[in-house]
């Protein structure tokens, strides 16, 4: 496990109350690195928002076959750095600074050195997915740079030495387990499939695992993506298992799921947290509808914490928000709230900012961003969903259904 300081600092949930207290002091921070090219005087302007530029990256596939829940976190990021600068009470400004990783570990390192080498960037959302955190974790933790994921959910990452790597969702182990036993509960048997990521392998593996030792007869697939899914899909059918688990993304769920329609596959079939977007939507059609899935994720068009969110997202992007929508929302106002606690504190800089991470107690839509001394999140509710009539609706926490 990773080795963390945890600091006295507490991030206040009212951003502006706690920023307008910090704007007092005239105390000049010291400079020096990367780092130092970030900072500022406690002062850092006047607090109607102006002053010193620092910027938020944001790490995640922008690009490529899954790049509908990149940018169903870059939407939201971008909302809430506007509205921090538009309510003019910060002592600073900021600013946005994407990364376009296509959520493969072969384009983090290009990802992640364009985060790195701005040093305006104090602090980065993602990466968004498990693989590309994996490949560059390590480089983040060398740089200093405080990292807050909305979406990466392999449970080894915060056992890795990613000494500035958090996240605001429930593991792989945690989804995983609830998942295999929610689905113990109802069936005998269920077939395993995985798309060999980082991340589908690594959450199907604790599905199969809990399930086996549940009891329940558990057959496996390993399949890395392709456009044909009808030889798993015809295993799948062939085995006459009660359920199928996909550990996978968006765009290949959805080919499975038309690939097992075709099969005549009549059993349960439900996906992880990788699986839920309006890509899987599209893909599968028709097909998709009875599809279920587990995610450490809240519904942001239903829930009411979300409805202010909800709207203003709607608004500013004409489509409403989707999967890790509000999630990466937090994670960007907990990051803007660890700014302006290093701001009150004297200097805003990559190591003031991660050490005002580890200390948040940030209220938000989606959960209390608070992190355990690991970087995991304090608290983690796992939901159940399912698409009907073309649309995935939620049925709420997965363990009371």
């Amino acid at each position: 496990m990773q080795k963390r300081i945890v600091t006295t600092l507490v991030a206040v949930g009212a951003i502006s109350s706690m920023v307008l207290a910090g704007c007092s002091s005239s105390k000049k921070a010291a400079s020096g690195g990367l780092s130092g090219a970030a900072s500022a005087s406690s002062g850092g302007g006047s607090c109607n928002g102006t002053g010193t530029t620092y910027k938020i990256g944001y790490e995640g596939p922008l690009t490529g076959d899954n790049k509908q829940l990149g940018i169903n976190m870059i939407n939201a990021e971008n909302l809430a750095v506007d509205e921090a600068n538009a309510a003019k009470n910060l002592c600073f400004q900021l600013a946005v600074l994407q990364s376009d990783d296509g959520g493969t570990p072969a384009g983090a390192p290009a990802a992640e050195a364009a985060l790195e080498q701005d040093t305006a960037v104090v602090g980065v959302i993602g990466p968004a997915f498990s693989g590309a955190t994996a490949a560059v974790g390590a480089k983040y933790a060398a740089a200093g740079i405080a990292l807050i994921s909305p979406s990466a959910t392999n449970a080894t990452l915060t056992s890795q030495g990613f000494t500035t790597f958090h996240r605001i969702v429930p593991t792989d182990g945690v989804e995983g387990k609830a998942t295999a036993d929610y689905l113990a509960g109802k069936f005998k048997s269920v077939f395993v499939v995985d798309d060999t990521s980082t991340y589908g392998a690594g959450v199907a593996g604790v599905v199969a695992t809990e399930l086996k030792a549940k009891g329940i007869k558990v057959d496996t697939q390993s399949i890395a993506p392709t456009t044909d899914y009808s030889a798993v899909a015809t295993k799948v059918a062939g085995s006459s298992d009660d359920a199928m688990y996909y550990g996978g993304y968006d765009a290949q769920a959805g080919l499975l799921a038309k690939a097992l329609q075709a099969a005549s596959y009549k059993g349960f079939e439900i996906s992880g947290n990788g699986g839920k977007s309006s890509v899987f939507t599209s893909t599968a059609g028709a097909a998709g509808d009875g599809y279920y899935f587990a995610c450490g994720c809240l519904d942001a068009t239903t829930a009411p914490s979300a409805a202010a969110f909800s709207k203003a997202y709607t608004a500013k992007f004409n489509t409403p928000p989707s999967t890790y929508s509000p999630e990466a929302f937090d994670a960007t106002n907990a990051m803007i709230s660890a700014i302006s606690v290093a701001q009150k504190a004297g200097a805003v800089t990559r190591a003031a900012v991660e050490t005002a991470v580890n200390a948040l107690d940030y209220t938000g839509i989606t959960t209390t961003v608070k992190f355990t001394p690991t970087g995991e999140v304090a608290q983690a509710t796992v939901n159940l969903y399912e698409q009907k009539a073309g649309a995935i609706v939620l049925l709420g926490d997965i363990t009371k259904q």
